[in-house]
């Protein structure tokens, strides 16, 4: 196993679609964020922490924006997108790959919180940086595209305990 130095500056990104639908279809439950944010740090030095989030017309999910602020995770919103016919978009790919190219350099680990393959050529990008790659996600759900790249992949699934709350 991987020493993690406690000098290590860390930046944590959290795809919070991603890790909600996959809780939630998988075991019928929700994310603890809180302990995922611990895993992620590890004892490490925190730079930031950001979560992508997405916001409705009603407005319902404001409370649990304000819970993630309340751990230190700085929210990233964006609205749902509703088209004719009645399909709905809210993709923060793009946000996510900008938010860490752009504050890399003031980073040793990026830790990613998503099971998106489509991430896999952020990583090998951040890899080539000289920086340390982190996924955590629910494995059943991690597209294998992106374990294969990482330095570390993390279970959310094996410890449920802890990294989902009861109901």
């Amino acid at each position: 196993m991987f020493i993690k130095p406690k000098e290590q500056r860390v930046e944590v990104l959290i795809d919070v679609q991603n890790l909600y639908y996959s809780a939630r279809n998988l075991f019928n439950s929700k994310v603890n964020f809180k302990e995922v944010l611990k895993k992620g740090i590890d004892g490490r030095k925190l730079i930031r922490a950001f979560g992508y989030v997405v916001s409705t017309k009603t407005g319902e999910e404001k409370p649990f924006f304000e819970a993630l602020t309340s751990l230190g995770i700085e929210t990233r919103v964006k609205e749902l997108q509703e088209f004719y016919g009645g399909q709905k978009k809210a993709d923060w790919d793009v946000g996510i790959v900008i938010d860490a190219v752009r504050t890399a350099s003031n980073v040793d680990v990026v830790v990613l919180c998503s099971g998106d393959g489509d991430f896999a050529p952020l990583v090998e990008y951040l890899k080539a940086q000289g920086k340390r790659v982190e996924v955590i996600a629910f494995e059943k759900t991690t597209s294998s595209k992106i374990k294969d790249v990482v330095d570390e992949f993390i279970d959310l699934g094996a410890d449920q305990k802890r990294y989902l709350l009861k109901k």
